[in-house]
């Protein structure tokens, strides 16, 4: 008897249910919701609310803050697949006269930009949008903290010039861009700048009393690119499995892994915790589990979109509380259990259907000097090369076309790997970023820099006691 793609066990319900349960109780909050989603559908739902019969479900809106960081970033990596910009281009080729104009585009993704990490006074939070109407206000009269470049530094400001630079290259406000192009297309029809029914209500519970005091909604004007949103568990988990997977109509594959990608230098406090920025996307160690997402907070609310990509698992969770649960924590824990529990089937292998001989007679052993590694051609129709002991540098290869193939990851991404022929035809030796890697260690019948002892390989000659 099998089980469902789609169903979870009991036991894993009742886990799942267990930690949203704890989480909301301990974290006093109003409210909690939760999803998870496994290959790209949602499996599970659960949440906890302190009124009786009255608990949200997937429908519900919460607002997602620093979540809308993601959004904004797909609405940028879609101007640069269509050619309207570089993610290495500054700021001022495109949207000129801003103080923050020597900023590149992938450092106000990536928050290394050197911008403050939020706006001028008042708390912007909980002001009105309109009392920062222009781009000068929002970044104030000394907008920069850091060197551009040189250091990750959050930055909210940063993404309200990044929609401010989609409104200008696309002639029309972030908000309808963002439902055109990204919110249309992935289906997501709960998600909107503004609370729509049923929606709820933000609350701020004291740290020394089981009180509440309800929190201003405020529209964010110029700063809603950087936390905006109200969505629901059932819209983020279509996300999610978006961000995980791509799709053609909105960003590829390649674009979202680009997203889920370090891209800014971490401080030293951040390599202890395990945590790197991409594009628009954090990225969390979690024991040996690498995580990406985001997660979101605004006076009243917090929110956490976790994923997986590796065990095809994602999480989120929604709160009404300006401070409480741990929702990143919560949503790894969610992750963790299903992952565990139930770990991903892999797909049944199946052989590939048409091969190059000449990429074949590729596979097997090569040494550079005297490392020794093993060339596998991979049923995607990648070249992998891994150490055949240790932890040596190793990288899979996407062919170009014209007989050489470029690394995709670690020490070799970019880097250039060229089939070196004899004259009859026959394999001299691999060019990989100018290393020579032979099928013996030093050959030598290749064509080794330096050349090779004429003498070959020899061992230790006789001490002096017995000559």
């Amino acid at each position: 008897m099998t089980t469902p793609r789609d169903e979870l066990l009991p036991t894993t319900r009742r886990s799942l249910t267990h930690r949203i349960a704890v989480a909301q109780a301990e974290g006093r909050t109003p409210s909690l919701v939760a999803s998870v989603v496994r290959g790209g559908e949602a499996v599970w739902h659960g949440a906890r609310t302190s009124v009786d019969e009255h608990a949200p479900d997937e429908n519900t809106q919460y607002r997602i803050g620093s979540i809308t960081k993601t959004f904004t970033a797909v609405l940028v990596l879609r101007l640069r697949d269509e050619g309207l910009l570089d993610l290495g281009d500054p700021l001022e080729k495109h949207l000129p006269g801003t103080a923050a104009s020597e900023a590149t585009i992938a450092d106000l993704l990536a928050h290394t930009g050197g911008l403050a990490a939020e706006s001028p006074a008042p708390w912007w939070e909980r002001t009105p949008g309109s009392l920062r109407p222009e781009l000068a206000d929002v970044l104030g009269e000394e907008p920069l903290r850091h060197p551009v470049g040189r250091r990750f530094h959050y930055s909210n400001p940063g993404y309200s010039v990044l929609g401010a630079l989609v409104e200008k290259l696309r002639g029309a406000p972030w908000e309808d861009v963002l439902r055109r192009e990204v919110l249309e297309p992935l289906g997501l029809s709960s998600t909107s700048a503004r609370p729509r029914a049923p929606h709820a209500g933000g609350w701020a519970v004291h740290p020394w009393a089981d009180v509440m005091l309800p929190e201003p909604v405020e529209d964010l004007g110029r700063m809603a690119p950087a936390g905006q949103l109200w969505s629901t568990t059932g819209d983020l988990g279509r996300f999610a499995a978006f961000l995980a997977r791509g799709d053609e109509r909105v960003l590829s594959a390649g674009s979202v892994r680009e997203m889920r990608t370090p891209a800014a230098p971490p401080g030293i406090a951040d390599v202890a915790a395990g945590y790197a920025y991409g594009l628009g996307m954090e990225v969390r160690r979690s024991g040996e589990r690498l995580l990406v997402g985001h997660t979101g907070s605004l006076p009243g609310f917090l929110a956490s979109l976790t994923i997986s990509v590796e065990d095809d698992v994602a999480a989120v969770v929604l709160t009404n509380c300006t401070s409480g649960p741990a929702v990143a924590s919560v949503g790894a824990d969610l992750v963790r259990i299903v992952a565990d529990a139930e770990p991903r089937v892999p797909d049944a292998w199946r052989p590939l259907r048409d091969i190059d001989p000449q990429v074949l007679e590729l596979a097997g052993q090569w040494y550079w000097g005297t490392h020794g590694f093993g060339l596998r051609l991979t049923a995607d129709g990648l070249l992998s090369l891994e150490p055949l002991a240790g932890n040596g540098r190793r990288s899979r290869f996407r062919a170009n076309g014209d007989g050489t193939w470029t690394g995709l990851e670690g020490y070799y991404a970019g880097e250039s790997l060229r089939v070196v022929r004899r004259p009859d035809g026959s394999v001299d030796h691999l060019d990989l970023g100018s290393f020579v890697f032979t099928r013996q260690p030093y050959d030598a019948g290749a064509a080794v820099p330096g050349g090779v002892d004429p003498e070959g390989w020899r061992g230790i000659g006789p001490s002096p006691k017995d000559s």
